[in-house]
């Protein structure tokens, strides 16, 4: 069941893709800053009981209606399920955007492509030339496909919807709950986040290396992993820098100072073209993945 309702909610999120660019995030973080603000006393027994009004319950009421609908109707499980992954699966995002950006950059039109960028990573892009575009365009495409779209699957796969809803309201809370600062009241919330990010961190980074350059991206994995401050998200850069064979982070001029980031992966100085190979990168991963659970599927099928 979690197979097809799975390729119905990609099928209906590719035809129908979302207008906005994150609508669980718009339509949930209201809700989260709302309880920040009336559980906010600065202690981390406040932060544990927002936590579970905030993301722990509604993905505990998500399975609970979903397994009552799978033993109602198989057929409304799934429906149920379509529905809950197309608001939680981000796959309508990142490629026509990296479409969008890679088009202006082929076109020379830099101060587009700045916009394009600005818009969708959310950062100052003023100062930045061509290839630190295009560089920090494969960044965001890694990263957006991994926290929108592999994590999610890879907990939908073991927890159901509940799962892929879990992951995403863990993620949105830690970006909204004071995400520059570590305070007693979130530092449970960023806990468990990293508990929940961490295996599906390796699936993706082991993912891109099996569809990209093997060799370079498990090189890249164990040897600049490390030096990412997020070791989980460095992980993932550094397996994709690896298998798409070209370098990235790199200082960057941001908000008119040098922003000092360590180099990643190996090779050529990134371009549009590897922004279209880190898409095409990213579309390969979501391919073994779904050939995987069809696998599974097929195993569970016969094992009964």
């Amino acid at each position: 069941m979690n197979f097809i309702a799975l390729i119905g909610a990609l099928a209906l999120t590719y035809y129908k893709p979302h207008q906005k660019l994150d609508w669980l995030q718009e339509i949930f973080s209201p809700f989260a800053n709302l309880l920040e603000r009336n559980f906010n006393g600065g202690n981390r027994l406040q932060g544990l009981t927002a936590w579970i009004l905030t993301v722990f319950a509604p993905s505990l009421l998500i399975g609970i209606v979903y397994y009552i609908l799978l033993e109602i109707n198989a057929i409304l499980g799934i429906i149920f399920g379509v529905a809950i992954l197309y608001f939680t699966l981000r796959l309508s995002q990142f490629g026509p955007r990296a479409e969008q950006i890679i088009a202006a950059l082929r076109n020379r039109n830099i101060d587009e492509a700045r916009i394009l960028l600005a818009n969708w990573e959310k950062v100052e892009t003023d100062n930045l030339n061509t290839a630190q575009i295009a560089k920090l365009g494969i960044e965001t495409t890694l990263t957006r496909a991994h926290y929108g779209l592999f994590a999610p699957i890879f907990w939908f796969v073991i927890l159901g919807p509940a799962g892929a809803l879990l992951y995403r309201l863990s993620h949105i809370v830690t970006m909204e709950w004071q995400p520059n600062e570590a305070t007693p009241f979130n530092q449970l919330a960023r806990k468990i986040f990293s508990w929940l990010n961490w295996p599906p961190s390796f699936v993706t980074a082991g993912s891109f290396a099996i569809v990209g350059d093997f060799e370079d991206a498990v090189y890249c994995w164990r040897a600049q992993a490390e030096s990412w401050p997020d070791k989980a998200l460095g992980m993932i850069l550094a397996s994709g820098a690896g298998a798409l064979g070209v370098r990235i982070g790199e200082p960057l001029p941001l908000k008119g100072v040098l922003v000092f980031r360590p180099e990643i992966g190996l090779g050529d100085e990134a371009d549009a073209d590897y922004l279209r190979s880190a898409v095409g990168l990213v579309w390969r991963v979501l391919v073994l993945m779904i050939g995987l659970l069809l696998l599974l599927t097929f195993a569970h099928w016969l094992g009964q």
